[in-house]
């Protein structure tokens, strides 16, 4: 098993996460490849969730020489990931050759960073799109987004996400690089989360960004600046 409880969290270490982790991180990865990491680092997460979380079942299948017994995973036709606008959508890209066959939402959620953090350390969020599938019981649903700093964000998504909506049978958070204090801020908030992510770093700075972080993902994947 390569999904590890680290109390506040659980931590992917799968060794090839581990290594395109670290390729992200470096400034010297430039934008092609940076997001063709971002759809790597996706695919193996969503792999490790179906063998850490999802049951299988035992089934018949006939071969061409006879009848024999194999193994499905059960739940794939009840997958729903949630895609935060816009640094997921390559991250959400490899999750999908995980779950094919998932339900998909978007949320354009976005902090004002004019504002800055509050005493609490968390920025106001913008909300400025929501389109989001029916959420069933039996339903896994995933919401991913790269990098949970503060959590001010992911908390409000998940505030959507949840909106009217029967719990989920699991609700992953889903990130590459969290830093303890976004961990604690959605940890308290929705306690029914598992949050998974591959990296826990050290700390924010003063402006909010994960350190040592890997930067701006949206900014990086899609060659553009603030």
């Amino acid at each position: 098993m390569t999904i590890e409880d680290r109390g506040d969290a659980s931590l992917i270490t799968h060794a090839l996460a581990s290594d395109v982790l670290t390729r992200l991180r470096d400034v010297q990865t430039e934008q092609v490849e940076f997001r063709k990491g971002l759809v790597k680092l996706g695919r193996i997460c969503g792999y490790e969730i179906i063998d850490g979380a999802m049951e299988t079942e035992y089934v018949t299948v006939e071969t061409p020489l006879t009848e024999t017994m194999g193994q499905r995973v059960k739940g794939l036709d009840d997958v729903v990931i949630v895609n935060v606008l816009r640094a997921a959508t390559p991250f959400v890209e490899g999750l999908l050759k995980a779950f094919p066959r998932a339900r998909q939402g978007v949320i354009s959620a976005s902090r004002d960073e004019a504002a800055g953090m509050d005493g609490s350390g968390q920025f106001p969020i913008s909300v400025d799109y929501v389109k989001l599938p029916d959420i069933e019981p039996e339903d896994t649903v995933i919401v991913a987004d790269p990098m949970l700093a503060t959590g001010s964000t992911m908390c409000a998504v998940l505030e959507r996400v949840l909106e009217g909506q029967p719990e989920p049978e699991n609700l992953f958070v889903l990130s590459a690089v969290s830093a303890p204090e976004g961990l604690l801020a959605v940890g308290d908030a929705v306690p029914e989360a598992e949050l998974l992510t591959v990296a826990i770093d050290d700390e924010l700075d003063d402006d909010g960004y994960i350190v040592p972080g890997l930067g701006d993902a949206g900014d990086r994947a899609f060659r553009t600046t603030e």
